[in-house]
């Protein structure tokens, strides 16, 4: 029988010929030790020239694309192609991997770079957002993502000038990027009038913020900052595809086949042009320069690398030759000499010396070249064409013998016969040529029996047979030369084959996988004598087997390196190499063949290592030689834990089924019960499935885990305590070296590790985001401070933590194959191993990656434990054969045998080790294996007196062993923990069920005893006294499923699983009767009670039987049930008998006959039931839950006081509800221990405890019964109901408002008014009848613009600064005013500014980073960071493009930014917190899901994020004194949060301890000492909590909602702001004590009906108050004295807005009904009148005596500046008036409005105001309106984007262009025009230019849009698209815009942020 183990023989990559120059650049340096390093295919080359040896790097698993050197220039990163493409840092000088960076990009990765320092590294991917990613590269750690560009991006590159700038460029763009935080943030270059937009190939940055780029049409293009500064024209002939920095200056690399040399600033030094020198060609391509001292080195599109010495540079060195771009498919040997020939696509052939390493001969072929063949004598090589030629060359000389043309598709093979006399010529045709050599040629035959294309070939040994493959996979022979078919196989059978290629027969049935019939094998070549087969396959993977190899799927070695197919691979003629070449790379790989005796030697040189285990794995297939694998762990490796519902959906599950209840939900539903219970005692331990998960703690007591909980059980007073934090299956623990904290790792769709201290039961750390499914094996590393875990997904992924923080530190796939065990080298954390089914590997940590290589051993065994001794490189394992194997390094040394079966745990000790196996023995060893010093065997003969059950059976498998305290702790896989003295007693300390599931479980009558039944066979009775204990056990010949004690409690009833059951003595257990009368299981079983005359047996076949004991006969059958019968009850007579059954059907029969009853509900709830264990019927409905589609009600059971129902479901929640539950959805207490399902739950006889069994996980868990007054106020585990009541203490309709608002970004703001038209910059312009002469005898045309300064040399404005802001943002965002600088400023915002305010000298200063609408801010209270702001704003989804919602930090005296965070929250951030250390920050989004996330803002790093609440969150803040700790308010909803390493814990705030408290909508949050918070609600109650149960309620602190809180920390001090009415003894601001208990009210002088506080913050004696109404308030503590300091709109948006003629104020109308008066030398408001309606328009008469008003509702006012009486007002119009305006001889007032019409008074006819004519004809409404200077004519610019001229007072309409354009206008707001055409943008599709105002020198105009933004252009502006300058700081919409006199200011005023911006105008010096 063949050997079926891989061939014992290896190859090494020794030489790969070629480079990758197509698709690629910039991928060629020099490195530190002068060698070059490039890449080919998949492996990555450093090449030594002057020794002309080759180095590989082998990390990769597919085509690499993109390489980048360290600034040192040893190191190297190179990034790879594939679907989860990787990064690559390695050591150019010993090829091993440093780190690897992975889980960010797609598709692949274009670019690299490392930074200065070479501390980061940059990569680009290739997929749709070409994704920018910023690495710290050793610890595989990403600092910032960002999507780059829509188009692909060709380079990037570092600043090295300038820290955290990068540059980046690709098609049509570039872009300068700047990091901050974990923001990328990028500005595209301006190309300005300089160049060309145009597709930039390459970069390189220099000092001064130069950078120079190659461009495509091959100039240069010089940037200074982000603008182009000049371009160097014509540097290359076309596209400069490579620019390399070095000291001495610039190199770069065209198209054009030229390099050129630069100084540092870019002036040119030389020129070398390749095509001209002795090497080159036309058409050379340079991709890649290098240039280092005298050295250049130059890398082609067609695989040459060429050394340029630049003082001889007309003679440059090919050192390199590879095929060019086109695919690689023929190759052949020479029979005599080393040489391997290839010919291409690229059309060339070649011929390369396998002893030199070079090219030594090539010539170029009229067609691509598809085969070839040698001669055997070595003179003639053929080659066979892709147009269906051959042609037969000299190999001396390269000439042509002959060139036929036979056939018209390719020849895809050909060859030789061995006695040289033929040539046989395979073609795409079918069909093979003969062809006789001798004869020049002829054909001779032809082999015509394929029926699709020929793939190989082969002749016999003496020349008279060929055998073909062909593409349908068949394999045919023919008789030679003639070329007939063989169809008689007998004559074929001594044919001896000359050489072995093809890949069908079945001598090469074993290349093939078992079960597949796929064929991606391209090639095979045989070599006879070392008895090896070599193939290549699609997958780029060259493999060895042993020839023969008969049985599909044999075992190999298989090496990669090639990336894509390979197409064809050959031995040399003496077998030496092998040659592979590959198609798509086109390279040419040569092996050296190591075979079986060298390899010996071989071994003691390191492995080349690789990623993908490559060295030699051997094929999947199963070994004959491996032995049967045990059944246990046969058993265990199939488990899954997969779960069907996963807690973590559950509540989304809840949130869509409360949808569909929304009804049932509003009703009044049952409160939850008073009592609660308390786990007190768990029987079980979970070893069938899981190892090593059993220790001792530092203080002797023990830890281990079953269910979902973990247990740490005290031996001496026989108690347990638990840490209840995981909510499913724990499947592993592990124990830290000091012994006081243990990890636990679950399953979980999202499964996390917990790691918790065994002393107080807390979570330290929770580590998620990384294991799906579930962990199944943890290890800490010796110093503690590491964790690793494995994962139970496909991949198995390993993951190493350091789990303090929370953060992963690298992770990587571990095996296909199930592990079983990892453990991490004590000596060196980097290191580790993994072990499991059929394999061990070693692995050491690579930055974010992990690389491991299998255990060298002849035969893969499965190992069950490891541990590692005395010394870095020894490792013992397990396996599970019984042996223990010991391993150096990675080498097998020798073999222990040491247990009968697997070998299931082992210890390491001091100076020894202990193991445990199936076969029940523990044996110590010596700390060599040599010695076995003693054994123990676990028997029931040695049991102590002590123990607190009953061994089940002698010797069973033990699966965890552990030392200490002088005894050696023993788990086995039946769920008993036996403590062993070293003297040898035995002592049982807990005990379970055995695997399979237990469903039976009954109360004992009037003892506290319970008995249980199992799938485990066995029937077991339990104390439930103090000593619990398992009093007695039975095994059954059958599993069981249910038990019940007779009323005297003397006999106990089993039904088993076969549809028998059993009476049993209740004490002895032995048989007393015993019945078979059914097929299928029993599943309910009971007694009547009284006597227990009658026994009630359910069945699964759905009857249930009713037996007389006493007579043992069956006296009645209960039939008509449609399902089987999963609950059973007696009345208390004894007469009447309950069935609930599966179909959930309830059903009522009469004992003992049968008869079924029909009973109305009402009276069911009459009935006095005996017990009451169904789950259906109305006093049960409450019990099912909202989402009763996916979890059943399994278990129920009643208390026999009948106050409390308990119930267990199918997700492993124990229930407790008030008896009777009516209507939907009782409110419960839940309860989580159990994993799964609970099967059964009973009460004891007296209601102390309840006992509960879970069906998957084995557990008896029994549950202390807490009455409601003995209960002493703790925190309870349980969660309450699922459904929030309705009523949230009322409506309001700020908060409705807060909830409702969409905050939508500024880029996508749609038009403001509703226009109709076509916009002005899409307008064709009529040409005018009469277009003037050029030169012209008519008048000069006359001033656009009235000029009021004419005396002053006119200046333009070049730029505008903020000056002032008039405006916070108080409606809809709370908490954002603060003191700053000990109270000297104050800080707040409106729109994007930020802005502190100095209380002394009123002055503003501004933070204008942010790029939309700021809605939060926070300061840091720490001392270290005086100063510090951090404010969030809005954003679009959260893809960290610059749109997203970003958090800045920000220094509040020096503007600077500190930080920038970008996040995830799509829609933008609410609300922010720092930390009580002041080093995190948290934030809220207004995402969907109201995110919470927390970050360390200096590094940018996100510590941690959950999913906040599914409705709105609307504060969370860090408890003053904590980092950890935190509370989130918002909807109905509170929360308090604890951060632990990076995963976020939450408890919901419980209500039920006060009566009748209910949860409403919370608003704000306090703090106050030992833990108290405070939370303000919408009703004005304030909540007071003691951790995080309700302890109190001030009611009515506020008579509205309590919108903010404030904690002082200096004295605890609380200050309160709500809404409500100011009176005597109640005001909407208080600060109250402490403890909330008394208060002192505020009035808060603003002469409202309603006040609205919602902003406080408290100094030194001082309160600071932000209201609704956009006023901030300084508020004395002592006096109650109040100042305003900020003054705004109240609601917006301000659409009217005027300046006066000669003083620098302003007035302002609003739609919140009042005009306001702004000083703006006193920086202050200084007057406002309430009009009593929305107003809409002002204007300033000439003289700036009147003040005219235009409203909302038709009606316009005209007051007296000085007197503020009103002079007249008048209502002619119905709807809003949008402009008002005085002539500029004050005579005429005109008003236009939203009914298309503008009306003119006369002023001059008193204040009667009677309207003297109008404007007719307009065909919209009017936007703005002005006069001409002689007040003769007014334009107007209305809703249909038209321009009107009418005449003043006809109202007559001006047509004529020429008149037109003779007018002189006084003012000039409008918006439409030719002379303003050009402040149209190219993207107002949506949204529109809002206003406008020409300066009064006549030489700018200013303008205000929908997105926001103040632009300023050159007037006129007739050019369309006109150059200006923007400034941002508005939110969306502009709605007014005005110059104050002397064009000394700008004033915009908003639409949106209700804010008005003052501008101080800079103008320019000539």
């Amino acid at each position: 029988m063949a050997d079926r183990t891989a061939p014992n023989c290896h190859l090494r990559l020794e030489w790969v010929y070629g480079y990758r120059g197509h698709q690629c650049r910039n991928n060629l340096y020099y490195t530190a030790a002068k060698e070059i390093v490039y890449f080919v295919a998949g492996v990555g080359v450093v090449y030594n020239t002057r020794e002309h040896k080759q180095k590989f790097y082998l990390g990769h698993n597919d085509d690499i694309i993109s390489l980048a050197l360290h600034p040192e220039r040893v190191l190297v990163a190179t990034g790879q192609v594939g679907k989860e493409p990787y990064i690559c840092v390695w050591d150019s000088y010993t090829v091993q991997t440093v780190s690897i960076l992975k889980d960010v990009h797609t598709h692949g990765i274009a670019c690299l770079a490392f930074d200065l320092e070479g501390q980061c590294l940059v990569s680009v991917g290739l997929d749709s957002k070409n994704t920018i990613c910023v690495w710290d590269w050793r610890r595989g750690k990403v600092l910032a993502v960002a999507p780059g560009h829509t188009d692909r991006i060709f380079d990037i590159s570092w600043d090295l000038y300038q820290p955290s700038k990068l540059v980046s460029c690709g098609v049509k763009h570039i872009k300068f990027w700047s990091l901050c935080g974990n923001a990328l943030t990028p500005k595209r270059g301006v190309f300005g009038k300089t160049g060309d937009l145009q597709t930039i190939l390459c970069l390189a940055c220099a000092k001064d913020e130069i950078t120079y780029s190659g461009a495509l049409n091959g100039d240069i293009y010089v940037w200074k900052g982000i603008n182009l500064l000049r371009t160097i024209q014509g540097a290359h002939g076309s596209g400069i595809f490579s620019m390399n920095a070095c000291e001495e200056g610039f190199a770069t690399g065209g198209r054009d086949g030229c390099v050129r040399l630069w100084d540092l600033n870019f002036k040119p030094i030389t020129v070398i042009d390749l095509r001209e020198t002795d090497q080159g060609y036309k058409g050379l391509s340079v991709r890649s320069v290098c240039w280092r001292g005298d050295h250049i080195l130059v890398g082609t599109q067609d695989s040459e690398i060429f050394e340029v010495v630049v003082h001889d540079r007309n003679k440059p060195f090919l050192i390199m030759q590879g095929h060019c771009e086109g695919e690689l498919w023929a190759l052949a040997v020479h029979p005599t000499k080393p040489l391997a020939m290839t010919g291409s696509d690229d059309r060339s052939v070649r011929i390369w010396s396998l002893i030199d390493h070079a090219l030594i001969a090539r010539c170029n072929m009229e067609e691509p070249i598809r085969c070839a063949a040698v001669s055997t004598d070595g003179i003639h090589l053929a080659l066979g064409m892709k147009d269906g030629s051959f042609t037969v060359l000299r190999v001396r000389d390269m000439t042509e013998v002959v060139h036929i043309k036979d056939r018209k598709e390719a020849i895809h093979e050909l060859k030789y016969s061995p006695d040289g006399a033929h040539l046989a010529v395979g073609s795409n045709e079918n069909s093979v040529d003969i062809y006789g050599v001798v004869q020049r040629y002829k054909k001779v035959g032809e082999c015509m029996g394929s029926n699709s294309f020929i793939t190989h070939m082969d002749w016999s040994t003496d020349s008279k047979y060929l055998q073909t493959n062909d593409g349908s996979g068949r394999r045919l022979f023919y008789r030679m030369p003639s070329g007939k078919e063989v169809t008689n196989r007998e004559e074929l059978k001594l044919v001896q084959w000359a050489s072995w290629t093809c890949v069908l027969g079945p001598e090469v049935n074993g290349i093939w996988p078992k079960y597949s019939d796929i064929n991606d094998i391209n090639s095979v070549d045989g070599n006879f004598s070392n008895q090896v087969l070599v193939t290549a396959d699609d997958y780029g993977l060259v493999k060895l087997f042993r020839y023969p190899c008969i049985k599909k799927g044999a075992k190999f070695r298989k090496y990669l390196g090639h990336s894509a197919h390979i197409t064809n691979a050959r031995w040399s003629h003496d077998y030496q190499w092998v040659i592979t070449i590959g198609g798509a790379d086109h390279s040419v790989f040569q092996w050296k063949f190591v075979p079986e005796r060298k390899s010996k030697e071989a071994l003691h040189i390191a492995p080349q290592e690789t990623l993908a285990d490559s060295n030699s794995e051997e094929s999947d297939s199963d070994q004959s030689d491996v032995p049967e694998m045990d059944s246990e762990i046969e058993q265990e490796t199939q488990l899954t834990y997969r779960r069907q519902v996963y807690k973590e959906d559950l509540p989304q599950l809840k949130e869509q089924c409360k949808v569909k209840h929304r009804a049932t939900a509003m009703k009044k539903r049952e409160r939850a019960p008073a009592s609660g219970i308390k786990l007190h005692f768990i029987h079980g331990y979970r070893g069938y499935d899981c190892r090593s998960n059993l220790f001792y703690t530092q203080t002797g007591e023990i830890v281990y885990h079953v269910a979902a909980v973990g247990v740490v059980y005290n031996g001496q007073q026989n108690t347990q305590r638990f840490y209840m934090g995981h909510d499913d299956d724990i499947l592993c623990l592990a124990i830290h070296p000091l012994k006081d904290f243990v990890a636990t790792g679950q399953v979980g769709r999202d499964s996390s590790v917990h790691v918790w201290d065994t002393e107080t039961l807390k979570p330290i750390s929770v580590l998620k985001g990384s294991h799906q499914l579930g962990v199944c094996a943890l290890d800490f590393s010796a110093d503690g401070r590491r964790l690793v875990s494995i994962g139970l997904d496909d991949n198995h992924t390993i993951v190493l933590w350091d789990w303090r923080k929370g953060e992963t530190l690298s992770a990587m796939r571990g095996s296909k194959d199930k592990i079983f065990v990892v453990k991490i080298n004590p000596y060196l954390p980097d290191k580790l191993i993994t072990a499991g089914v059929k394999h061990m590997k070693f692995w050491h940590k690579a930055g974010g990656g992990l690389i491991g290589r299998k255990g060298n051993m002849g035969k893969t065994e499965t190992m069950m434990c490891a541990v590692y001794g005395w010394s870095e490189e020894m490792v013992f394992s397990g396996t599970c054969t019984g042996d223990i194997c010991i391993w150096r390094d990675m080498f097998l040394m020798k073999t222990v045998k040491a247990h009968d079966g697997p070998v299931f745990s082992m210890h390491a000790l001091e100076k020894g080790f202990v193991t445990g196996g199936k076969d029940g023995i523990v044996a110590l060893w010596d700390d060599t294996f040599e010695r076995c010093l003693k054994t123990y065997a676990i028997k029931r003969a040695v049991l102590a007196p002590g123990s607190k059950g009953l061994l089940l059976e002698d010797n069973p498998s033990i699966r965890a062993i552990s030392l200490g305290h002088g005894h050696i702790l023993v788990g086995t896989k039946n769920g008993e923990i036996l403590e062993v003295d070293k003297s040898g007693p035995i002592t049982l300390l807990v005990q379970g069920h055995m695997e399979g599931e237990v469903w039976g479980l009954a109360s004992h009558p009037h003892l506290p005893l319970c008995a249980t039944v199992s799938d485990d066979k066995t029937l077991r009775i339990w104390d439930l006294s103090p000593s619990h204990c398992m009093l007695a056990v039975r095994k059954l010949r059958k599993g069981g499923r249910c038990c019940c004690f007779s009323p005297d409690g003397k006999a106990l009833a089993v039904g088993l699983n076969d549809g028998s059951f059993i009476i049993v003595n209740a004490d002895t257990l032995e048989d007393l009767v015993s019945f078979h009368h059914r097929k299928d299981a029993i599943s309910d079983i009971r007694f009547s009670p009284g006597a227990g005359k009658y026994l009630a047996v359910a069945s699964a076949d759905s009857f249930v039987d009713i037996y007389n004991v006493m007579s043992s006969k069956r006296v009645g059958v209960c039939k008509g049930c449609l399902s089987y019968i999963t609950h059973l009850d007696w009345d208390k007579r004894g007469k009447l008998l309950q069935v609930n059954t599966a179909a959930k059907e309830q059903f009522f029969f009469e004992a003992p006959r049968g008869k079924r009853q029909t009973i109305p509900a009402s009276e069911v709830e009459k009935i006095d039931w005996c017990t009451w264990t169904c789950v259906l019927g109305p006093s049960a409905e409450g019990t099912w839950p909202v989402i009763s589609e996916v979890t059943e009600v399994t278990a129920a059971c009643l208390s026999n006081d009948r106050q409390v129902l308990a119930t267990g479901d199918d997700l492993g929640y124990v229930k407790l509800f008030r008896y009777p539950a009516k209507g939907k959805y009782a409110k419960f207490k839940r309860y989580v221990a159990h994993s799964t399902h609970v099967t059964n739950v009973r009460w004891t006889h007296n209601d102390s405890l309840l006992v509960t069994v879970g069906g998957g996980d084995t557990c008896l868990m029994i549950w202390a019964h807490e009455l409601e007054g003995l209960r002493e106020f703790k925190q309870c585990d349980s969660e309450e109901s699922d459904i929030e009541s309705e009523d949230d203490g009322g409506y309001d309709s700020d908060v409705t408002r807060e909830n409702e608002i969409s905050y939508t970004i500024k880029a996508l703001s749609a038009n403001m008014r509703v226009m109709t038209g076509v916009k002005p910059h899409l307008q064709l312009k009529e040409p005018s009848v009469d277009e003037r002469p050029p030169v012209s005898r008519a008048l000069p045309q006359p001033e656009k613009l009235q000029t009021n300064n004419v005396g002053k040399k006119k200046r333009p404005i070049e730029d505008l600064v903020l000056e002032l802001v008039f405006g916070y943002r108080g409606s809809d965002c709370r908490n954002n005013v603060h003191y700053l600088n000990e109270g000297a400023d104050i800080i707040y915002h409106t729109a994007s500014v930020a802005i502190v305010l100095n209380l002394t000298t009123s002055c503003q200063s501004f933070y204008l980073e942010h790029s939309d609408d700021i809605l939060c801010l926070t300061i840091n209270q720490h001392p270290k960071f005086p100063n510090v702001v951090a404010t969030g704003q809005v954003g679009d989804a959260g893809d960290m493009a610059a749109t997203s919602p970003s958090i800045h930090v920000w220094d509040a005296m020096t503007k600077q930014t500190l930080s920038v965070l970008r996040c995830f929250h799509s829609s933008g951030v609410c609300s922010v917190s720092f930390s009580a250390t002041g080093k995190l920050l948290l934030s809220v989004g207004l995402d969907p899901e109201h995110t919470i996330t927390i970050w360390k803002w200096q590094e940018g790093a996100k510590v941690a994020n959950r999913i906040g609440h599914s409705q709105r969150i609307f504060v969370a803040e860090f408890r003053p004194d904590s980092d950890t700790h935190f509370v989130s308010v918002g909807i109905k909803h509170v929360r308090f949060w604890t951060l632990a390493g990076r995963a976020l814990l939450s408890k919901k705030g419980v209500l039920s301890s006060i009566e009748d408290a209910r949860m409403q909508t919370m608003l704000s949050v306090a703090f106050g000492a030992n833990n108290l918070t405070f939370t303000g609600t919408i009703s004005g109650d304030v909540c007071v909590w003691k951790e995080h149960i309700l302890v109190r309620i001030v009611a009515k602190a506020h008579t509205g909602p309590v919108f903010t809180m404030y904690t002082t920390l200096r004295d605890g001090l609380i200050v309160t702001g709500g809404k409500e009415r100011p009176s005597k003894d109640g005001g909407a601001l208080k600060l109250w004590d402490q403890e909330l208990k008394r208060c002192r009210a505020f009035r808060l002088e603003t002469g409202q009906i309603i006040d609205c506080v919602r902003s406080v913050c408290r100094g030194k004696g001082k309160i600071l108050v932000g209201t609704r109404n956009a006023e901030i308030i300084e508020v004395g503590e002592k006096n109650a004295a109040c100042n305003i300091l900020v003054n705004g709109h109240m609601d917006g948006p301000i659409w009217g807005l005027c300046t006066h003629p000669s003083r620098d104020v302003f007035l302002s109308a609003a739609e919140d009904g009042t005009v306001r008066l702004w000083d703006i030398p006193e920086k202050k408001m200084l007057n406002k009148v309430n009009l009593g309606h929305p107003a809409h328009a002002i204007s300033y008469s000439p003289e700036g005596d009147m003040v005219a008003i235009g409203m909302k509702n038709g009606e316009f006012i005209i007051l007296l500046v000085a007197s503020l009486k009103i002079w007249g007002k008048k209502r002619d119009r119905r709807s809003a008036i949008q402009d008002i305006r005085f002539s500029p001889n004050s005579r005429y007032l005109a008003v236009g409005s939203t009914e298309c019409a503008v009306d003119f008074y006369d002023l001059t006819l008193g204040p009667q105001l009677n309207r003297i004519n109008c404007c007719r004809d307009i065909p919209s409404f009017v936007m703005q309106m002005d006069f001409s200077a002689d007040s003769n004519h007014i334009q107007l610019s209305t809703g249909a984007y038209k321009r009107l001229v009418y005449e003043v007072p006809s109202g007559k309409q001006i047509t004529e262009q020429f008149h037109i354009d003779r007018i002189t206008w006084a003012t000039w707001t409008s918006v439409l025009g030719d002379e303003v055409i050009g402040i149209w943008s190219r993207n107002t599709d949506k949204a529109d230019v809002i206003c406008a105002c020409v300066s009064h020198s006549g030489l700018n105009i200013i303008t205000g849009d929908d997105f926001g933004m103040v632009k300023l252009f050159d007037f006129p502006c007739l050019e369309k698209f006109a150059k200006h300058k923007r400034f941002l700081g508005h939110s969306a919409h502009l709605t007014n815009i005005r110059f104050t006199n002397g064009d000394r200011f700008v004033v915009s005023a908003g639409g949106d942020d209700r804010s008005l911006f003052v501008w101080r105008c800079v103008h320019s010096l000539h």
